[in-house]
């Protein structure tokens, strides 16, 4: 899964924010899964990066129902 900017977010329309959400979710939930059974991930970064993503979309899709 792409790590989106935020000039790219603001490209993306409302049908495909929703499913880029709910991809680096799920997403998110399998790093997750790898950590609590033990394993390292390959990148540990790579969370960091998902939650903020994940932040930048929300934003997104808030400002846009507020204007």
């Amino acid at each position: 899964m792409a790590i989106f900017r935020a000039h790219e977010v603001k490209q993306l329309s409302d049908t495909e924010l929703a499913e880029q959400e709910q991809k680096l979710q799920i997403e998110l939930l399998q790093e997750y899964g790898k950590v609590s059974a033990g394993g390292a991930t390959e990148n540990p970064g790579r969370i960091r990066e998902i939650k903020r993503t994940i932040a930048r979309i929300k934003t997104e899709r808030n400002a846009r129902r507020s204007a």
